[in-house]
């Protein structure tokens, strides 16, 4: 047989090639490169700390604010409560969306309106752009804090409860004190504080478009933004304990945030916007180490010591800004009061929220939280209003701050002697409830 007869009857044929074919969820297709998990919790917890960071940084600027447009302190604590008033109302209204939508488009979406915010603050030219900012401000924060809160439980939960009490105590205190530092020695004191955070926060929320969901969607988005408030009978108690706490803890923070630069500036007799934003650091300093120190102990330790703290700090404050003519001895005294009164800032809050969630069932708790938020947020706003009022057309700077902080150390009595007497019955139950390791 001839060579062409055999290749005619047996033809060449291609080799075949064998392509596995991988199914498709193995190869998941993704537009952004994935962060893991501690990188996720770390830049959920940074976010955290510019939100809160950013509410206090104008608080040095209030004194500038003040000088350029003329306004009284009364137009000062109206600024401070319309951002307590914004906190409160995204918080009652956005705080369970992200269970429906994602964590991720709730927080880009606060990140943006942020954004914005330093804007209107960069452009500010009266007091309406200025409360405008403050506006948009309190309402990115209080629709990101829950979305921020539950993404890091959702990474993992010890680390994430830990995160929720420290961070934003970190973020209050980091902001006050930087912004004062860059409004002091740095040019453009209105604007480039505002230019820094828009920069930090539009970064945040490119990295937050990096990582992945740790929720899935489901229905009822709509439904979660009716208001929804609950008090079980089983909590009732517990939340008459922790409120007159939460309450004056809570106060306690908006008097330093709204009077603070005024009553440091009194006392001093300086002009400097370093030492207007220092009482607000003092303070919130001491409350992220008092977080720290006391993330294992009981719910009625922590709260007693709460009361017995911010009855000392309160105290404190008071012989300090009413002794004389403000001198060195008086400064002293206002700043170690600052610090004591960050203790029971610091274990007022967790200690209250540890007091009562343990009390009601899993499907009460959004209901729970929602009612100690408002109490926290009236807190900080309504009183700085009030004693703002007073400064004016009441005593003056230094007789209302005394006043306020009488009004502080009489709430906090009132929380003891229930938390007294309920501990009569129930102590050691109420010792028990100590955070899961």
């Amino acid at each position: 047989m001839t060579h062409e007869s055999r290749n005619h009857r047996l033809p060449l044929r291609p080799p075949t090639v064998t392509i596995k074919q991988h199914p498709a969820h193995a190869v998941p297709r993704r537009r952004f490169l994935p962060l893991g998990p501690r990188t996720s919790m770390a830049v959920f917890a940074s976010i955290l700390m510019s939100l809160l960071g950013s509410s206090s940084a104008p608080t040095p600027l209030y004194a500038i604010y003040q000088q350029h447009w003329g306004f009284s302190p009364i137009t000062i604590t109206v600024v401070f409560g319309v951002y307590a008033v914004a906190v409160l109302s995204a918080l009652l209204f956005f705080g369970k969306l992200s269970d429906h939508v994602g964590r991720r488009p709730v927080v880009v979406t606060a990140l943006f309106v942020q954004v914005v915010a330093m804007a209107v603050f960069m452009g500010a030219s009266d007091v309406v752009a200025l409360m405008t900012a403050r506006v948009l401000q309190g309402l990115s924060v209080g629709a990101a804090v829950g979305a921020l809160g539950a993404g890091m439980l959702d990474i993992h939960p010890r680390r994430g409860g830990f995160l929720n009490s420290f961070a934003p105590m970190l973020g209050t205190a980091s902001g006050a004190i930087v912004s004062g530092l860059i409004v002091q020695y740095l040019p453009a004191p209105t604007r480039l504080v505002y230019a820094i955070l828009l920069v930090v926060f539009a970064l945040q929320a490119l990295a937050v478009l990096a990582m992945p969901e740790t929720v899935s969607r489901k229905p009822g988005a709509r439904a979660s933004m009716i208001p929804e408030f609950k008090l079980p009978r089983s909590a009732r108690a517990s939340v008459a304990i922790a409120v007159p706490v939460m309450f004056a803890v809570w106060s306690m923070s908006g008097l330093y945030g709204a009077l603070g630069p005024s009553l440091t500036r009194a006392l001093t007799h300086s002009t400097s916007v370093v030492w207007g934003g220092l009482p607000l650091f003092v303070l919130a300093v001491s409350a992220a180490l008092t977080t720290v120190t006391l993330r294992s102990a009981g719910a009625r330790s922590v709260m007693l010591l709460s009361i017995g703290t911010l009855i000392l700090g309160a105290a404190v404050t008071v012989l300090a800004i009413g002794s004389g003519d403000g001198g060195t001895g008086s400064v002293i005294g206002f700043f170690v009061g600052t610090a004591i009164a960050g203790i029971g800032f610091g274990s007022g809050f967790q200690g209250g929220i540890r007091l009562v969630i343990p009390q009601v069932e899993a499907h009460e708790r959004a209901g729970v939280l929602s009612l100690l938020y408002v109490v926290c947020y009236v807190g900080l706003g309504l009183p700085a209003i009030i004693a703002g009022v007073l400064v004016v057309h009441g005593g003056g700077l230094i007789v209302t701050s005394r006043e306020y902080s009488i009004t502080l150390i009489v709430l906090a009595l009132v929380s003891l002697a229930g938390l007294l007497h309920n501990g009569r019955r129930n102590k050691n139950r109420l010792e028990a409830q100590v955070p899961e390791a």
